[in-house]
């Protein structure tokens, strides 16, 4: 079993998607122990002598930030804060989802700015080991004072209260805090809030979402090369010279990518009697390469946010400073979900543009890619599905960071809405892969009609593979089967 140790390294999203998803075991290490009971005891020496109020610690929240509360009754306050804050709704959150919400959390408060207590730490750890998911739910954040709602939920299990999932199954969090032997976690001073504020729920949306976008950008180079020369395309608007004088990143990357991809292709050399494609093949460089570069940008940004301390109030120890400040507002992240979906969604318009000019009798293939057109509908319909996708896709692009609600009285006066730009963005990750297995369907049925005929080397072995689960449409026959294959297909690519 692999071993992931929580220090205060860089942890990459592409590190954090795999060390959720790969059975990894986290460790806290030594040095992450002795800075979170540092700061611990820190906080609890400088609450009982200090006279002045310390948000957060001694204080109600948001706009209860001026009443003080007795020092002895400081746990009860945090519990209260996590129970009441438990308000989430909606479809419950992926279970890849929660559990980079728990890594990401434990990473957060193991830099010892918190004040966590370090069993809290560990039980958190516990969590994620023994793969024990608190149910989460997708709606109720503003994604300012940190991930309120969603983190509350996160955070009930600790307590023995809420629901968690245990080995596919939904059980009262008590029921698997007893199955363990573990006793609910007894909050101390301001626990509760460096629980709740936080990012984390966006985050793992961010990490995750970043991951799979990154796959579907290689799927949909992949994919478009295969349209491309089944589509009888031209290899021009692909050579080095056109891009080296419009030279962003991504679109020199997709065009050194297809010439690689098309490489011994005996479709793509032949004379060709058109001048030129259309744009959603001619200009693939140019969309796919700005989506590549959307997608190392927004990584960026969520790696910076999954390597921050990301509650309030702040605790520096060495300094003797408490500092209550901003840190859990999503804007950064919010700003970049709503940039990735349109690159995500744009991977997903291209493709459905390339899958109607397959259908669409042109350059020798059949109408509808149907081998007896009229009494077979062929891949008529399988565009209509793909042209739905896509509308909901573009629906979904309204950037939700360009919205702010007042909450709390008007304390909290402007949020980020982060939450919501990540979990429509999860939503047109699927759907772009839903649409690039529909063109892949497509595209893999027209190459057949060019038999005898070879693409390159390496697409007839995308090819083979993908026909040892989807066959050639001879006539009409039940289709959604294919197309969910033809889905799972591109999960292993």
């Amino acid at each position: 079993m692999n071993q992931h140790i929580i220090t205060d390294k860089l942890l990459t999203p592409a590190a954090a998607y795999q060390i959720a998803s790969g059975g990894c075991k986290l460790k806290l290490s030594p040095a992450a122990r002795k800075a979170v009971a540092a700061c611990r005891a820190y906080l609890d020496k400088k609450a009982s002598a200090s006279s002045e109020p310390i948000y957060g610690v001694t204080t109600g929240f948001g706009s209860l930030c001026n009443v003080s509360v007795d020092k002895a009754r400081l746990g009860v306050l945090q519990k209260n804060l996590v129970m009441s804050h438990a308000c989430g709704t909606g479809p419950k959150a992926p279970a890849e989802v929660v559990r980079l919400m728990l890594l990401l959390k434990i990473q957060s408060l193991s830099y010892g700015h918190s004040g966590v207590q370090v069993a809290t730490l560990e039980r958190l750890i516990n969590f994620f080991n023994e793969d024990i998911l608190p149910v989460v739910y997708t709606q109720g954040s503003l994604g300012a004072s940190g991930d309120l709602a969603p983190l509350a939920h996160l955070s009930l299990p600790l307590l023995g209260l809420g629901e968690v999932e245990y080995k596919g199954k939904t059980m009262p969090a008590a029921h698997a805090l007893k199955k363990f032997g573990w006793q609910p976690i007894e909050l101390q001073s301001k626990e509760g809030l460096a629980l709740l504020n936080g990012t984390q729920f966006m985050s793992a949306y961010g990490a995750c979402c970043v991951a799979q976008a990154r796959k579907l950008s290689r799927a949909a180079d992949m994919i478009g090369a295969l349209s491309l020369d089944a589509f009888d395309g031209r290899i021009e608007p692909f050579y080095k010279q056109v891009h080296a004088v419009r030279a962003h990143k991504g679109q020199v990357e997709t065009a050194e990518i297809f010439r690689e991809l098309l490489a011994g292709s005996a479709l793509i050399k032949r004379k060709k009697q058109h001048v030129q494609d259309p744009y959603s093949f001619r200009c693939i460089p140019q969309v796919h390469g700005a989506s590549k570069d959307t997608i190392n940008y927004a990584e960026n940004v969520i790696c910076t946010e999954i390597n921050s301390a990301t509650d309030n109030p702040t605790i520096f120890p060495q300094e003797d400073m408490v500092i209550s400040a901003g840190n859990f507002h999503g804007q950064p992240i919010a700003l970049v979900m709503d940039f990735l979906a349109l690159a995500v969604a744009e991977l997903g318009n291209i493709s459905e543009r390339r899958t109607y000019k397959l259908i669409s009798g042109a350059r020798g293939l059949p109408s509808f890619l149907a081998a007896g057109a009229g009494l077979n509908s062929g891949f008529m319909i399988p565009q209509y599905t793909a042209a739905s996708i896509v509308s909901r896709s573009k629906t979904l692009c309204m950037p939700a960071s360009a919205d702010s609600i007042p909450s709390s009285q008007g304390q909290e006066d402007h949020v980020s809405m982060g939450a919501n730009a990540a979990v429509k963005l999860y939503e047109i990750i699927q759907n772009t892969r839903r649409v690039l297995a529909i063109e892949l369907f497509n595209a893999a049925q027209a190459l057949d009609f060019r038999r005898p005929a070879k693409t390159s080397p390496a697409l007839e072995k995308l090819f083979k593979e993908y026909r040892r689960i989807v066959p050639f449409i001879e006539n009409d026959e039940v289709m959604y089967t294919h197309i969910e294959n033809s889905v799972k297909f591109l999960e292993t690519l």
